[in-house]
């Protein structure tokens, strides 16, 4: 048994390392709109695409060390900025919010991994916790209402972020199956493969 843990971890971390360079290349890319403070990023193109192949615990561990490096200055936020003041500014509650939707999504992921349908709404769950988050703070920080918050920081970016989500999910899907396959994650992460060797 614990040489089945020490297994799975190494591998384990060098996925988490993988995808969390993939979020580090995809996060500070970003299309300015001029009705909102808030850029259209890939960066939920890549969290959508690591919660569909890692689930929780894993696509967790990588959104968090994609956030500490980018506290730490290292350029992988939006726009290619980094540092603690990101989070003091308008899109700092996404940030913080990428953490709870992780945990959420990744849920639903390893709980329903067959079930497309429930996990694509585990997601929807995910993203809407994450856009509270921003649009909470981006009321604040621009002193402005819920409703008018809600309408600068997430309307416009629904149809993107659905389209974002269908591409990351269709292709992780397939990643996620060949990893479980491998057997780089355990397959009782995946109810699809459980009875499959880990």
């Amino acid at each position: 048994m614990n040489h089945k843990i020490k297994k799975f971890t190494v591998k384990q971390l060098a996925l988490v390392g993988l995808m969390t360079a993939v979020f580090c290349i995809l996060g500070p890319i970003a299309f300015h709109i001029p009705i909102s403070p808030v850029p259209i990023s890939l960066g939920m193109l890549a969290i959508y695409f690591i919660l569909t192949v890692l689930g929780m615990k894993l696509g967790t561990l990588s959104v968090v060390v994609y956030i500490l490096l980018g506290l730490a200055g290292v350029p992988v936020f939006t726009d290619f900025t980094g540092g603690p003041g990101k989070l003091f500014g308008p899109t700092g509650g996404y940030i913080i919010g990428y953490v709870f939707m992780a945990l959420v999504c990744g849920f639903f992921v390893d709980r329903w991994g067959s079930k497309i349908w429930i996990s694509f709404l585990g997601m929807l769950l995910g993203t809407a916790i994450c856009y509270l988050f921003g649009t909470l703070w981006l009321a604040h920080q621009a002193s402005l209402t819920f409703p008018q918050a809600l309408m600068a920081g997430v309307i416009p970016y629904i149809p993107p972020d659905l389209i974002k989500l269908l591409l990351a999910m269709t292709i992780g899907i397939q990643v996620r199956k060949r990893l479980v396959k491998a057997g780089l994650i355990p397959s009782s992460a995946s109810p699809c493969q459980r009875s499959e060797p880990a």
